[in-house]
């Protein structure tokens, strides 16, 4: 029986993060996450990491897409924060976003780990961005840099 299971190291790895501006005070706390966890547990050094901004959620999935057709990077992280409203926009930006992501990993082979948090309150993204319910920039960091070598080692 084989079994695949991978480290974090990925030294050699180049990663594309794209952060939202929509929300940058929850969002930049999500992206000091995911850059602080690609350096130390990574070891993916500074030049091998891009960092694209964006004006919100709604368009992370072209800036996905343009990002994989480079193929200049191993994996893409998506971080944006969608807070629920008193309107249907939430749920339509939500699903999209999320749906639109996961097809673009799939069709292209390459990891974009979903650092997207949805919530419904400014309370709940605080508490996902660092405070006591961790931060979910450093959760899509690690899942990136498993993957990157999980599906290096499926492919050897």
């Amino acid at each position: 029986m084989k079994v695949i299971k991978c480290k974090l190291v990925a030294s050699k790895a180049r990663v594309a993060i794209i952060v939202a501006r929509f929300n940058n005070f929850i969002n930049n706390s999500l992206l000091e996450g995911a850059i602080d966890t690609l350096e130390r547990i990574g070891q993916v050094t500074s030049e091998n990491i891009t960092v694209v901004w964006i004006p919100g959620a709604y368009e992370l999935p072209l800036s996905t897409k343009i990002l994989v057709e480079t193929k200049k990077y191993d994996a893409i992280i998506a971080l944006a924060s969608i807070i629920r409203g008193a309107t249907q926009h939430f749920k339509y930006i939500a699903t999209q976003c999320s749906t639109s992501i996961t097809d673009i990993s799939i069709k292209h082979n390459i990891p974009v780990a979903f650092g997207v948090l949805m919530i419904d309150n400014i309370e709940q993204a605080i508490e996902r961005a660092g405070t006591k319910l961790g931060n979910k920039g450093v959760d899509a960091a690690l899942a990136a840099l498993e993957m990157i070598n999980v599906i290096q080692e499926i492919k050897t």
